[in-house]
């Protein structure tokens, strides 16, 4: 596996993939109005948006097909952290964990994430705590954690 900062051509596949993996363990339960709102604001261009605003985004790469991705907005913030479900339970988002972690800034020790409910195991097993009661924006609903 290989973790390199996302290029121009991957913001394809990794909307691809997160419009997928958002389909089956986020969306179901909202609303077909907060559904579509959700899936535009992650669509390719959102995500080269989230680019230009500053968002560091790396991809984990398998046998030459991206795995899974990571974006962080700066300093601290997990926004995004998927893995395509042939890949997950592989560690290929421990991999990605630890890639941003390692490459953190000096002084960069706390981070934050808004996990959906279903991604709460993963980043308890990365090492992450709640921080506070689930919460909701835009009938989209998650939990706030913090690693430290």
């Amino acid at each position: 596996m290989t973790i390199r900062p996302a290029d121009s051509d991957g913001y394809a596949v990794i909307a691809n993939m997160l419009h997928a993996l958002a389909l089956k363990f986020i969306v179901p339960g909202m609303t077909t109005e907060a559904a579509a709102t959700f899936l535009r604001s992650n669509d390719e261009a959102a995500l080269l948006a989230y680019r230009e605003a500053g968002h560091v985004t790396s991809v984990a790469v398998i046998d030459g097909q991206i795995a899974g991705f990571i974006a962080v907005r700066p300093p601290s913030h997990v926004f995004h952290l998927f893995v395509a479900e042939k890949w997950q339970r592989r560690g290929v988002a421990r991999a990605l964990w630890e890639h941003v972690f390692e490459h953190a800034g000096a002084g960069i020790d706390t981070f934050t994430v808004n996990a959906s409910p279903y991604a709460v195991p993963a980043y308890l097993a990365l090492g992450f705590q709640c921080d506070g009661p689930l919460a909701c924006r835009a009938s989209v609903s998650f939990q706030p954690m913090i690693y430290r």
